[in-house]
């Protein structure tokens, strides 16, 4: 389950006693206080704590550049010209606090995003939940024969069937070993932080996991987009629903910006130019060595759609 009745339990005790507050309160974000939102077959994202607003981020600029924001009539108008023009300390004001429950191999992928405060369930102190992750059959694919970090076409059959089985088979023996190597049945086990290293990748832990909106908005930029890996793309995918009922106008502007957006190179960048002059442009006279003018193409075309 993804939830203990624990768990629950304080969720509804907390959400059953609300309290008067001085501060800022964004009324989307409260909406999603405490509450998970369901990922994967045992995962979740919850709020547990935030600070800030849409609000927050543009009394933040204006303190710091004062009379030079006065052109900008409108605190969307302002957000959208800070994340124009880079300037990320505004969004650095505002912070959230998730409760994450997530497969160690996502885990490991994520916590490659250093710009943030972890602090991890512990397999010394604690024994984990006999919970994996087992993908859906249609998330079980083959190795893409063009890309090494991707996946290519769908396993079907017999071939889907042996896979499943060998990694629902394979986390159950593991975690039966587990419980073997720690049990105190009548002897002194083995010690839990020895005894975790024989567990799979797919088993489940859980952090809280704070982070500010600037590096939030990094994370998302690279997790839910199309190329990141399903397991980890869902869990961004999640967050995004967050964060768009917490900072509706700084999410708009992330989306145009950065998600729907494109970065050009010099040397792209006058290619453009001159394909609206009319030049005929190839890889041959661009200047862009051949990967280059591949991707170049690829973002004309997205245009074009």
């Amino acid at each position: 389950m993804p939830l203990s009745p624990e768990q629950q339990a304080e969720i509804d005790t907390l959400r059953a006693t609300p309290r008067p507050t001085l501060r800022a309160v964004a009324e989307g974000m409260e909406a999603h206080l405490y509450r998970p939102a369901p990922v994967l077959d045992h995962g979740f994202v919850r709020v547990i704590d935030y600070m800030g607003d849409d609000a927050a981020i543009c009394q933040a600029a204006r303190v710091s550049y004062g009379r030079g924001t006065k052109s900008v009539s409108n605190d969307a108008g302002l957000i959208r010209y800070l994340m124009r023009h880079w300037h990320s300390t505004p969004f650095e004001m505002c912070e959230v606090k998730f409760h994450v429950k997530l497969p160690v191999f996502v885990a490991r992928q994520w916590i490659r995003h250093r710009t943030a405060n972890v602090n991890e369930y512990s397999a010394r102190y604690s024994i984990l939940d006999r919970e994996f992750y087992i993908p859906a059959p249609d998330d079980l694919a083959a190795q893409s024969t063009t890309n090494n970090q991707g996946r290519g076409d769908v396993l079907e059959g017999p071939e889907a069937a042996r896979v499943l089985e060998m990694l629902k088979s394979d986390s159950t023996r593991a975690y039966d070993h587990y419980e073997a190597m720690i049990s105190q049945d009548g002897q002194q086990g083995l010690a839990r932080e020895l005894a975790r290293m024989n567990l799979p990748a797919n088993i489940y832990t859980q952090w809280y996991w704070k982070v500010d909106l600037h590096n939030l908005f990094h994370f998302l930029r690279l997790r839910a987009d199309a190329h990141a890996q399903y397991e980890i793309r869902v869990y961004a995918d999640a967050i995004c629903n967050i964060v768009a009922d917490w900072v509706p106008a700084a999410y708009a502007a992330f989306q145009d910006y950065r998600m729907g957006g494109a970065t050009l190179s010099a040397t792209a960048l006058d290619c453009v130019r001159r394909m609206i002059r009319g030049e005929a442009v190839t890889q041959e006279n661009s200047g862009m060595s051949r990967g280059e003018w591949r991707e170049f193409e690829q973002i004309l075309r997205e245009s074009e759609a």
